[in-house]
């Protein structure tokens, strides 16, 4: 059994009458992916904060590689990385100039820092960049030169908030790269993404939050299996969602189906794929139209519709 780099046991925190973390519960083993999805306003870049010590729970404890984020903050600072949604970098030092200050306020000496600084920038293709000012980088490269600034002191633990969001497929392929590597290395990386093929694909455990709570934790084949064996997609003409809705309300193996009813898309987890060919004979039966059917494999994109009612894409966190 690895043990965890990361633990936090009945976190809360409130923002006034707002509540962003309700008693959440979280382990995340070293050398792993962890990754934490969650829709708007779910608290992850609040667990974000607490874990790096920039904000104190009201209640609970965590821990960062057995180090206290409230009574220890100095010592947890020194173990973990961070690069949160928006690049935190300075736009009128160079690229260079900003990774060796980051250096330097990890104490490394002047030589040292430049050298890290040399590397870093080569790491994430910014060399040719480097003497330039951040305001003449492009997001992508500033997304970058933030990770990179993030890696100077070699953290064991790495926090990472939404790092591929607005960045181009290329730019995305890369940090995903550099995420693997990492965990080769054999760093921790705790990932919150809006992105459920991102998480899909670097995570080794996943956590859905909602509400301030973990809804459901696993491996992304054991949170899918929570679905079901299958998922039938339905569309029908907007009108005739409500009605197509009740026809089908009994094949479904959840609690009920997941309901676009503005595009008419009516999506259900089913035990058995035959259900599209009952589907299609009570639509006929009750002279419904039907746009499409199909029998698809539950993703990621499921299991969060099924746990918080609300897809995934294009959320912002704001708590």
């Amino acid at each position: 059994m690895l043990k965890p780099a990361i633990e936090a046991h009945d976190i809360h925190h409130s923002f006034g009458d707002v509540v962003a973390l309700d008693g959440l519960d979280l382990e995340v083993e070293e050398g792993t992916v962890f990754g934490l999805l969650g829709p708007n306003g779910a608290g992850k870049t609040t667990l974000v904060k607490v874990l790096a010590t920039l904000l104190v729970p009201t209640s609970g404890r965590a821990t960062v590689l057995g180090h206290d984020v409230v009574a220890e903050p100095l010592a947890v600072r020194r173990r973990i990385g961070l690069a949160g949604q928006f690049a935190a970098v300075d736009e009128e030092l160079t690229g260079r100039e900003n990774v060796e200050m980051v250096g330097r306020l990890y104490r490394l000496a002047p030589a040292e820092a430049r050298k890290r600084a040399g590397e870093l920038l080569e790491r994430f293709g910014l060399t040719e960049a480097a003497d330039r000012r951040v305001s003449t980088y492009s997001g992508g490269m500033r997304r970058r030169l933030d990770l990179g600034a993030s890696l100077v002191g070699r953290p064991p633990v790495i926090l990472l908030d939404e790092p591929t969001t607005g960045l181009d497929p290329r730019t995305r392929q890369e940090l995903w790269n550099t995420i693997d590597e990492l965990r080769r290395d054999g760093t921790t990386i705790l990932l919150t993404t809006q992105y459920l093929d991102e998480a899909d694909r670097l995570a080794q455990r996943i956590a859905v939050i909602d509400h301030g709570r973990v809804a459901a934790e696993g491996t992304a084949l054991e949170l899918k299996a929570m679905v079901g064996a299958e998922v039938l997609v339905v569309r029908v003409e907007p009108a005739s969602t409500s009605d197509a809705v009740a026809v089908l309300a009994d094949l479904c193996t959840g609690e009920e189906p997941i309901v676009d009813a503005a595009g008419g898309e009516i999506r259900l987890p089913v035990a058995d794929p035959r259900a599209s060919a009952e589907a299609v004979r009570r639509f006929d039966a009750h002279n419904l139209p039907l746009a499409s059917i199909e029998v698809l494999q539950p993703s990621l994109d499921d299991v969060f519709l099924t746990l918080t009612g609300r897809p995934a894409e294009d959320q912002k966190e704001a708590a």
